[in-house]
């Protein structure tokens, strides 16, 4: 596993949690913002961006199972590596809020403050119908070729995914790590391991964190949300919302899913404000 560990060793400690397509690379915004002050630790899920990418087949060797459980062990082992058992700030985006919420089920009295970006620690809402570009990946053979074989998924995230439109260096960035067949393994289970019902493996830890959510109501909490994601749009900021009835939130009507990318200038300044403001 691949990660950042930059700022001073005795800062507040603030666990940056990425989600897929991207990589830590996403974070590097308010990364460079707190470092100055604040210890910012901030993995690559295996798989993803710069950590290893092994297989998942029966006989393979080394083998790793994609799967949401897995991903939060390996948070608790590279926290657990790095001596990190004090307070921390949680910031997730994306698979980044199942993950890091998953984590925190059994660590909730760690998480002193937290920062959501266009994410989700709960089931899909009700009334919220699965996009037909994520159905497609997660449930037919012809999703999985698009994105293992054209890298489809990370590439047209760098597009959709925005509504400022990427530099070309930055798109690059983006889809870099994913660069063959055997380099996009994680992008699309992620997707096949999108819990819809009890039936998905993921499901049972997804539930749990869910219902743990309303728990962290009673300390500060920062929601910064790009109202353009076709995925994590509004009626998964209406749940954070109502289980965070205190948070700040900062909902913009011109950013979409990578929300950091369309608005760092604004939201990276806000983000220090309120760690600033609710010191650990």
């Amino acid at each position: 596993m691949h990660y950042l560990d930059e700022g001073p060793r005795e800062g507040e400690v603030v666990v940056m949690v990425h989600g897929n397509p991207s990589w830590s690379y996403y974070w590097r915004h308010l990364v460079r913002g707190l470092r100055d002050r604040y210890r910012c630790i901030v993995p690559d899920h295996i798989g993803m961006g710069l950590s290893d990418k092994p297989d998942d087949a029966d006989r393979a060797l080394p083998r790793y199972d994609y799967t949401l459980q897995s991903r939060v062990d390996d948070l608790q082992a590279l926290l657990a590596h790095l001596g990190v058992d004090g307070p921390v700030t949680l910031a997730v985006h994306d698979w980044g809020g199942m993950i890091g919420f998953g984590w925190a089920l059994s660590c909730m009295p760690q998480v002193r403050r937290l920062v959501v970006l266009n994410t989700a620690a709960f089931p899909m809402p009700a009334d919220k119908a699965m996009p037909w570009q994520i159905a497609l990946g997660r449930d037919y053979n012809v999703g999985e070729l698009a994105i293992r074989g054209f890298n489809a998924f990370s590439a047209g995230a760098s597009w959709l995914g925005v509504e400022r439109r990427m530099p070309a260096d930055v798109r690059r960035a983006y889809v870099a790590p994913y660069d063959s067949w055997k380099n996009r393994i994680s992008t699309v289970r992620f997707m096949q391991d999108i819990p819809l019902s009890p039936a998905d493996r993921a499901w049972p830890l997804l539930e749990a964190a869910g219902r743990a959510l309303p728990g962290y109501a009673d300390r500060p909490a920062f929601i910064g949300w790009g109202l353009k994601d076709f995925v994590f749009d509004h009626h998964f900021l209406a749940r954070f919302r109502r289980d965070l009835p205190d948070a700040e939130v900062m909902a913009f009507d011109d950013a979409g899913h990578y929300v950091l990318e369309d608005k760092h200038e604004v939201l990276v300044p806000a983000v220090r404000a309120f760690l600033e403001r609710h010191p650990l």
